[in-house]
């Protein structure tokens, strides 16, 4: 066995929403709680964390001391495309980011410890844009890799 994924993902929702200032849904469509205590649709920009199939390595899978590649897209949503590319530089740096040779944003998770971190594909500015062209997105792919505490 390994680390469970659960802890990390939410620990990665949060982290892109402190690196961000924006929200962050898991999935789906953030949605934030106005003053009134009702859920609504987050506003642009907003970002999407979604889980990918992860990898393992170590001992066989029976043992808790087996590793874990977890990968995860991350979408930055916006109504143009400097929005999603604003969006995206900042989840970029909140997530692969260093600041004096440490992570700019610590992915603290119970029962793991966090070994790697790696971007692994970027839209490079390439926005794809709704064919109502009101909605641009731009995806990001990261691996994050634990191994159990």
């Amino acid at each position: 066995m390994t680390a469970a994924r659960l802890p990390l993902t939410r620990a990665l929702v949060a982290l892109v929403e402190q690196a961000t200032g924006r929200p962050c849904g898991l999935g789906e469509l953030p949605r934030v709680q106005d003053a009134a205590g009702e859920w609504q649709p987050g506003q642009v920009p907003y970002a999407i964390v979604d889980s990918l199939p992860g990898t393992f390595s170590g001992p066989p899978l029976a043992d808790w001391q087996a590793d874990a590649a977890w990968s995860y897209q991350v979408t930055s949503v916006g109504e143009r495309e400097d929005q999603a590319q604003w969006l995206a530089d900042r989840v970029r740096h909140g997530i692969v980011g260093r600041t004096a040779g440490r992570w700019a944003y610590e992915l603290d998770i119970a029962q793991a410890r966090v070994i790697d971190r790696q971007l692994e594909h970027d839209t490079a500015g390439q926005a794809s844009v709704s064919a109502a062209g009101a909605i641009v997105s731009y995806v990001q792919r990261f691996t994050i890799t634990v191994t159990p505490a």
